[in-house]
């Protein structure tokens, strides 16, 4: 058992009093306080070494010379009331409490001060009062003081502290940037005048506040760098089995959202394949749903499930942008997927479905298609509803603009109809074939949610963006039905959650990540993915031919630069279990989204945007470089792919 008290008076022997710590009443109050006390309880042992120990929040206890050496710099006297800036444990403020008749500390960091004043009552210390404010302001309602100490570095001298002292009162303060700091003892000598005295170079975290560093300050940044890497879980390479285990803690989640940065790096594809295959293989989950045309989707998913294919069935992932998921990445998770099903009941087949509203031209293809081998006469129904779309199937996005100046009403209502006749023959169609009853359905809702995405699209509103997300969402609940798991592959944009970006706070827009929760509350885990430089597949602009592109390194005010200085990478960072990690990130700053098109001259403008990340998703991953997927060629053929593959049938 360790024998604290003996380490307390080698403390005092050793590192105060051979250091010049003389004032008897500090060293007694420094012999009297249990610093183990104030610090995790598997940093006991280290407690009364000549090191500042981390308390988390990207804050620390200061080594036991430091708070003795301030304290003795204040002259302080047992009558006297002081002022501590930054309780953080409440160490100092316990040694205060034994000095002088009344202490008020003030913390910026709400959990750290309820802790604090928790153990400060429990250890007896009623002579302190623990105020949760921005430290840089002091605290006016007790003023003045006759001492104030300072327990991190400011850019200058706070003037509400200078205010705040006693005629002699004493301000003990470190100032200074973070590589070069000077402790600085301030005496007021009247109502105006104020004497100066360096006391020496010190470092100390930095004094976060409206009077001393801002929240983006590069100051602060390092120091959430330094919490950040104290929290990451480190991740085993990609290829190493023990990856997908690293993601158990999602199992308990119905829903798993794996996000991206962009939708062309190697990284992302592959780690989110790891997870997959760890929640499918071990955990139940049977439903791969992706940011992809359904029909496309339905073409991959009759090949994981090892299903026959029509004759003259299309190439799956035709259009732009075709590297998407037409890559190397995604063609091992399928192969994999295919293995895995091959022997199972078609109950316990893990499906590949797609939840986006692109391709109209493949939707009314299916439903006709389907439509003329149950009931021809309703193919014949339903191409004649859906020719007023066929001008537009090629290129959809010039249907906007083609309706404003034609009466598209007429068209809305026929392909609504449409559906709704689909849904209304259920009965009669699933004796049939039920499985393919349900791809019918989705392709007829997904006809009349396209063409009102194109038409609203045309105004560059939110409603587009919102009746995106909201038929992807609508899709996986139909596929989720009563107890189905699904993991889900998409843009962080779309599994981010909207309420937390800039996205919903500026421009009305919800995502698919937001509809999750509000539906599933904490069924769902949301998991984001990101890195910091490398290069990415990508489009110089929509429609144009993919290219390997080199990512420029990331902008020094965004969360990619906070995880770059933080030094660990690949790693896991999960906000629900680290609520301290999750505190101190909570304050909004730029993220970097990248999507099929990149334009680097002009990247602050077109791939940042801000966002509280912590509390947008539940757990990020993070790869500080990063490479650009390797994409299948365009007839389907690559060296190396099976022809079986299903972008090559």
């Amino acid at each position: 058992m360790l024998d604290f008290e003996f380490s307390r008076a080698r403390m005092i022997k050793n590192q105060l009093s051979r250091r010049g710590i003389t004032d008897p009443g500090v060293l007694a109050a420094m012999g009297k306080v249990r610093r183990e006390s104030f610090v995790a309880p598997d940093l006991a042992e280290f407690a009364y070494e000549d090191a500042p120990l981390t308390i988390g929040f990207g804050q620390t206890i200061s080594q036991p010379f430091i708070v003795a050496a301030m304290i003795q710099h204040a002259r302080i006297g047992p009558e006297d009331k002081v002022l501590e800036v930054g309780t953080g444990s409440g160490y100092a403020a316990a040694v205060l409490a034994e000095l002088v008749r009344e202490v008020h500390t003030v913390e910026r960091n709400r959990r750290l001060g309820e802790a604090a004043r928790e153990r400060l009552s429990q250890l007896g210390y009623d002579n302190v009062s623990v105020h949760i404010v921005d430290g840089t302001g002091g605290w006016p309602e007790a003023a003045p003081f006759d001492a104030i100490i300072v327990a991190a570095s400011a850019p200058s001298i706070p003037e509400p502290l200078k205010e705040q002292l006693e005629l002699g009162g004493r301000l003990i303060i470190p100032i200074g940037s973070e590589d070069r700091q000077h402790l600085i003892r301030i005496v007021r000598t009247s109502a105006t005048t104020f004497s100066q005295d360096d006391l020496g170079r010190v470092m100390f975290v930095p004094l976060i506040g409206r009077h001393g560093w801002n929240e983006n300050s590069t100051q602060h940044a390092r120091a959430l760098s330094l919490l950040v890497a104290n929290s990451a879980t480190a991740l085993p390479a990609l290829d190493d089995p023990l990856f997908g285990t690293m993601f158990d803690r999602l199992a308990e989640h119905r829903i798993v959202l794996l996000g991206e940065s962009t939708h062309g790096t190697s990284e992302f594809y592959r780690a989110r394949a790891a997870v997959t295959k760890r929640l499918v293989e071990a955990h139940g989950f049977r439903i791969v749903a992706v940011e992809a045309d359904w029909p496309d989707a339905a073409i991959v998913d009759r090949f994981v499930c090892d299903r026959p294919h029509p004759q003259k069935e299309p190439v799956a992932f035709q259009r732009f942008p075709r590297w998407m998921w037409r890559n190397r990445e995604t063609s091992e998770l399928l192969t994999w997927l295919k293995g895995f099903n091959i022997g199972r009941a078609e109950a316990d087949r893990c499906r590949f479905r797609g939840l986006d509203i692109y391709n109209m031209h493949g939707a009314i293809d299916a439903v006709i298609t389907y439509l003329e081998k149950i009931d021809p006469r309703a193919a014949a129904v339903a191409r004649e509803r859906y020719g007023c779309l066929t001008p537009w199937q090629n290129e959809p996005s010039t249907y906007g603009r083609a309706v404003l100046t034609k009466a598209y009403k007429a068209c809305e209502d026929a392909v609504i109809q449409q559906c709704r006749d689909l849904l209304a023959r259920r009965l009669d169609y699933e004796s049939a074939d039920v499985g393919a009853f349900f791809d019918a359905q989705q392709n007829a809702r997904l006809v009349a949610a396209a063409e009102h995405y194109y038409r609203i699209m045309y105004y560059g509103n939110a409603s587009a963006w919102n009746l995106r997300d909201r038929q992807m969402f609508d899709t996986l609940e139909r596929l989720l039905g009563a107890k189905e798991k699904a993991v889900v592959w998409a843009h962080n944009s779309h599994v981010a959650d909207a309420r937390h970006t800039e996205m919903g706070a500026s421009r009305d827009e919800l995502s698919l990540g937001q509809l999750c929760r509000e539906g599933h509350g904490a069924e769902c885990a949301i998991v984001g993915f990101g890195s910091y430089e490398g290069t990415v597949t990508a489009a110089h602009d929509w429609n144009r031919p993919s290219e390997t592109m080199s990512v420029a390194p990331a902008h020094s005010a965004s969360y990619e630069r906070i995880f770059h200085d933080a030094g660990v990478s690949p790693a896991l960072f999960d906000f629900i279990a680290d609520e301290a990690l999750k505190s101190e990130l909570s304050t909004s700053r730029l993220q970097r989204f990248i999507g099929v098109v990149y334009r680097r001259e002009t990247e602050l403008r077109s791939h940042y945007m801000e966002v509280a990340l912590p509390l947008a998703f539940d757990a990020f991953v993070w790869f500080d470089r990063s490479e650009a997927i390797t994409p299948i060629d365009g007839d389907g053929v690559r060296r190396g792919v099976p022809d079986t593959f299903p972008f090559g049938l």
